[in-house]
């Protein structure tokens, strides 16, 4: 465990690196522009990727691999960055993921609920140390301060899987790590303007913060440099489990203010499941987290090359006569078998394509 006061020294460094430690990036922003309405996942799934890969999920920055330990996320090398982002978005919900973290100083896995206004919530776990988890938000894209970050003492991240939950409504957010809630933020507490909000599409992946080519604060958050030749770095996702509690086919900004009350949920309600938010349970509440008072945990997602697609925010919502099974495929109405729809796969890819010249990190 590394001391906190080396904590807040790191954090303090990449808060005065001479530029932010990462950044975020919008292809399309609804509070400055009018953007395509996001696909809502308006339902539960539950993905085993063990079983391979489901198509509601697109890769970029690398190919997971898949086999008994699910979708696996490598670094081998300076610019790996593999991640997997949802084409559905939620708007308020629950998302469960069974996932071996990275080790590694430097290598960053991370767990990412990001919003077209960018809007966040986060999971990640840095390899150098693996009794810790942070936690953290944002909202609109706002990082004049890094003091949302927090450090969660937990065992051995490495060794073997672990469920980790993001339980987020329009009153507050829970984190918790194997059924013990390490952190609530109430929305009444958060900074102002910061409470996230917004539809959020599902991201998660490993990359380098210790790379060369990042900012000396990123770095040293990260607790790098990363030495590749001390890899590879694997991290691995089981399965994850996403409620939406909000229905209807998409969602879509009704003003600038960035507000949940200004969301429209197109063919359903905002909070139209929200009853299945008693499915979150908890068995104790942990002591051991400390915050961050200066700077701390980099906004974002999943960090690499500004060349490589990402999974796109210009969303499409699925075509018409295709539907969202309880496993997380896209299959065809009716049917309860997956069969290719290359069609969409191909445009989806295209858009994210042209859009995905965006980098969640650099």
């Amino acid at each position: 465990m590394v001391p906190t006061a080396w904590k807040y020294v790191a954090a303090t460094a990449a808060l005065f690196s001479g530029r932010a430690a990462a950044q975020t990036y919008t292809s399309c922003n609804p509070l400055s522009s009018t953007c395509p309405a996001d696909t809502a996942l308006g339902m539960a799934i539950d993905v085993d990727f063990t079983q391979g890969e489901v198509n509601s999920f697109t890769n970029s920055g690398g190919e997971p691999t898949y086999g008994s330990d699910g979708a696996t996320f490598t670094v081998r090398q300076s610019g790996d960055a593999p991640q997997l982002t949802s084409v559905f978005y939620i708007m308020f919900g629950r998302v469960e993921i069974s996932l071996k973290a990275a080790p590694g100083a430097g290598i960053v896995s991370s767990f990412v609920l990001q919003s077209d206004d960018l809007d966040e919530i986060d999971w990640e776990w840095l390899g150098a140390d693996s009794t810790e988890v942070q936690s953290n938000y944002f909202g609109k894209g706002i990082t004049s301060s890094y003091n949302r970050g927090q450090f969660h003492e937990m065992g051995n991240n490495q060794d073997g899987f672990v469920t980790y939950v993001i339980d987020w409504t329009s009153d507050r957010i829970v984190w918790t790590v194997d059924g013990t809630a390490v952190r609530t933020l109430q929305a009444s507490d958060a900074e102002s303007n910061q409470y996230p909000q917004t539809p959020m599409q599902v991201k998660f992946g490993a990359w380098s913060g210790g790379d060369s080519s990042n900012a000396q604060g990123t770095i040293e958050w990260a607790r790098g440099p990363t030495d590749y030749s001390q890899g590879p770095f694997s991290m691995s996702v089981k399965s994850i489990k996403v409620t939406d509690y909000s229905t209807g086919h998409s969602y879509t900004y009704g003003d600038t203010s960035g507000s949940w009350q200004s969301i429209t949920a197109d063919g359903g309600q905002v909070n139209g499941n929200l009853g299945n938010a008693d499915t979150l349970t908890t068995t104790a509440v942990a002591s051991g987290s400390t915050s961050t008072d200066t700077a701390s945990v980099p906004a974002g997602g999943i960090g690499g090359s500004s060349s490589d697609s990402s999974g796109s925010s210009d969303s499409s919502n699925l075509p018409e006569g295709w539907v969202m099974t309880s496993e997380g495929k896209i299959v065809p109405s009716g049917s309860n078998t997956l069969r290719p729809i290359y069609p969409f796969i191909f445009i989806f890819t295209f858009c994210a394509t042209l859009a995905g010249s965006r980098r969640f990190w650099l």
